[in-house]
């Protein structure tokens, strides 16, 4: 047996030494600032779920092939978390007759996606989620977006560095529809749409029309009158967000997430 001990960490994750993690400390305390000013009280759980919790909350996708899911001594099925939402509504759940709505809360802490390592992006990273709980979504989405301006904007950053691209599910759903695709088929468009930019034109165009005829897409750029209504209320959104200051607020169709 080797007495060889390895210096490198785990592929996909990265050591933090005193200087490193002094680094992210001052980035991860300007946005607790931020975050506190605007009324935001921070949580925290666990890394660790019951898999249970992201087989019924979080996407098919994410479960099957970006987990780290394991069987602990007891017999458990356990998650290492790919993201917070579904830690966030087990936690509401739990004590939701004794919280105060609506809620503001922020966790900042690691992540862990079992994904092919690329440039910039890891299996373990550090991600700041931002939620509001028991206000309307519109709402609710221009306060968290005006938030992500001002957390820009305290590093330094000016309006004309970075673009916020605003879309929204019920029209890229709504424009699906009027296309005729099908639940299912529409899950698949936008997988396909997420992928868009790592696409040839010619593999976005070919996967679009092995599932319809109609680009859901070109109904948004027409400006069909079956999505205008949904389409009408993303683009006072982003007139909203400009006039709060957000200048950088852009309607981008093409956007998924």
């Amino acid at each position: 047996m080797s007495d060889f001990l390895p210096t490198e960490p785990y592929k996909g994750v990265r050591d933090f030494y005193p200087e490193d993690w002094a680094r992210m400390t001052a980035i991860f305390d300007r946005v607790r600032r931020t975050l506190s000013a605007w009324g935001y009280e921070e949580y925290n759980a666990s890394p660790l779920e019951l898999a249970e919790l992201y087989e019924k909350k979080t996407s098919e996708e994410i479960v099957s092939e970006q987990t780290y899911t394991f069987e602990d001594r007891g017999g458990r099925r356990v998650t290492l978390r790919p993201e917070m939402t579904p830690t966030l509504a087990r936690m509401v759940a739990g004590k939701r007759r004794e919280l105060v709505f609506p809620l503001r809360w922020f966790s900042m802490g690691n992540r862990f996606r079992y994904e092919r390592p690329q440039r910039g992006r890891l299996r373990e990273f550090y991600q700041t989620d931002v939620d509001i709980i028991g206000l309307p979504e519109g709402e609710a989405d221009i306060e968290v977006i005006t938030i992500a301006d001002r957390i820009l904007k305290s590093f330094g950053a000016t309006g004309s560095e970075y673009v916020i691209r605003v879309n929204s599910r019920v029209l890229l759903t709504a424009a699906c529809e009027a296309a005729g695709l099908t639940p299912e088929d529409t899950k698949v468009y936008m997988r396909i749409l997420d992928k868009k930019a790592k696409m040839s034109s010619k593999e976005f165009t070919d996967g679009v029309a092995a599932l319809t005829a109609t680009n859901p897409l070109t109904l948004i750029e027409e400006d069909d009158a079956r999505i205008r209504d949904a389409k009408t209320a993303v683009l006072a959104t982003v007139a909203t967000l400009k006039e709060r200051g957000v200048a950088s607020a852009e309607f981008d169709p093409t956007l998924t997430r």
